[in-house]
């Protein structure tokens, strides 16, 4: 009866939710293309492969994805993959990792007609989700079609728990649905567990984030582009992933480390492709010398900040820095993956709100190879002291390279439940 109030309540959103979308394309035109797919509306591939459908929200779920995928493009040649996202920066990073490899397109909105159409094009055997994305409609009638449902690198907030609670019966209906769940701590673990997951259908994995890995290419990339842009002769910081309110806050301090390092760069990543505009404006505004990324702007010793507004290149961009602060973490958002900077070994700063990313923060934190800024004044004291102290800054990249490599695994326990299923079709 709750699923049957929540869908016809979405049904009657539709027409803001599309609206919403079309707004957001005025600065963003990939929101109004291709709407018919969200509605379950694509054309069904030819393929007569079975169907192992992976939905990843957007670029982070897509991005922590990406080792899962792989393995599986090596070991099930036999099956047909199927990405599906919800946002166009999602898509393009599909398509930027994986091109013709694997079928995209966008997930179905949760309502009755929309998910059985889907369905019925894609029958899946298999659909993985990233994280924690539970949808009534999409689990009940993946279950109903025969599919299996298999949830994976799951984590789940304080906050988001007691959101569930209050439609706890709803939340037991959802995690009944689940043949396999994969959670990335043992307290995410329990919180599922209080909700009504059967603990015998679930494992601690660990997060597969840790499982990231640096190409050679990417190495190469960042030894190119670090002397094209002399950055061994000055001291570099990106600020990434950064939303409304932060880009303020990281012009702010950087004008007032530029007082004491007057040749020190900035790297500057907002998280929204539809804000990179506004950004740059902004940044302009505040007097700097700006070079875009997405323009190929020369960046030279005049050049006091390069704007980040290229798809796909942030995680090989922390490499040119040498120190980063992780945005969405100023607001109360929550945060973003701070291991992609663990990897290069370099030391990690963040705001207060990390509670997306609870328990690998505490981990780099607990290592020395990540600290909380309160404000901005801690977050200058910081930078102060990295720059001022090569042994401090070589003891904290290392500690948070050394959380990272201590942690990998998680991609072969998350496979080792994607083959279980998989065998029982077999």
């Amino acid at each position: 009866m709750i699923r049957i109030a929540y869908s016809a309540l979405f049904v009657m959103l539709l027409p803001f939710i599309v609206l919403r979308m079309l707004l957001r394309s005025r600065h963003a035109p990939a929101y109004r293309q291709r709407l018919l797919e969200r509605f379950g509306f694509f054309s069904p591939s030819h393929d007569v492969r079975p169907c192992i459908w992976i939905h990843a929200v957007s670029l982070g779920e897509t991005l922590a994805a990406r080792p899962l995928v792989e393995r599986l493009l090596e070991k099930y040649p036999d099956y047909q993959l199927l990405i599906t996202t919800t946002t166009p920066t999602g898509s393009e990073q599909v398509r930027r990792l994986f091109g013709g490899r694997v079928l995209h397109v966008y997930a179905p909105w949760d309502t009755p007609g929309a998910v059985k159409r889907f369905l019925k094009r894609a029958q899946p055997r298999l659909l993985i989700l990233m994280e924690t994305e539970l949808w009534p409609n999409l689990l009940h009638y993946a279950t109903r079609s025969h599919c299996q449902i298999l949830l994976a690198n799951a984590r789940l907030s304080a906050r988001s728990a007691a959101g569930y609670a209050r439609i706890a019966r709803t939340t037991r209906e959802m995690l009944g649905t689940l043949d396999w769940l994969g959670a990335q701590s043992s307290a995410d673990a329990d919180r599922f567990l209080q909700l009504g997951m059967n603990p015998g259908h679930m494992s601690v994995t660990g997060s597969i984030k840790f499982d990231v890995q640096l190409t050679d290419e990417m190495r190469e990339q960042v030894q190119d582009l670090s002397e094209q842009w002399a950055t061994s002769q000055r001291p570099v910081i990106i600020f990434a992933s950064t939303h409304e309110g932060e880009e303020e806050l990281a012009l702010s301090v950087f004008a007032a480390l530029r007082k004491r390092q007057t040749n020190a760069l900035l790297l500057l990543a907002p998280r929204h492709p539809e804000r990179f505009n506004a950004v740059f404006e902004l940044c302009c505004d505040a007097g700097l010398r700006v070079s875009r990324r997405s323009q190929s702007d020369p960046v030279d010793g005049n050049t006091e900040l390069v704007l980040l507004d290229s798809l796909g290149e942030l995680s090989q961009l922390f490499g040119v820095a040498d120190i980063a602060v992780i945005g969405g973490s100023f607001i109360s958002r929550g945060g973003h993956n701070p291991l992609e900077a663990a990897a290069w070994g370099m030391p990690i700063l963040c705001g207060p709100s990390m509670f997306n990313f609870e328990d690998i923060t505490e981990r780099l934190s607990e290592s020395g190879g990540l600290k909380r800024c309160a404000d901005e004044a801690q977050l200058l004291d910081q930078f102060e002291r990295l720059l001022g102290d090569e042994n401090e800054k070589r003891r904290r990249g290392t500690a948070a390279l050394t959380v990272l490599e201590a942690n990998r695994g998680a991609l072969n326990a998350l496979f080792t439940g994607v083959q279980s299923l998989l065998d029982t079709h077999r």
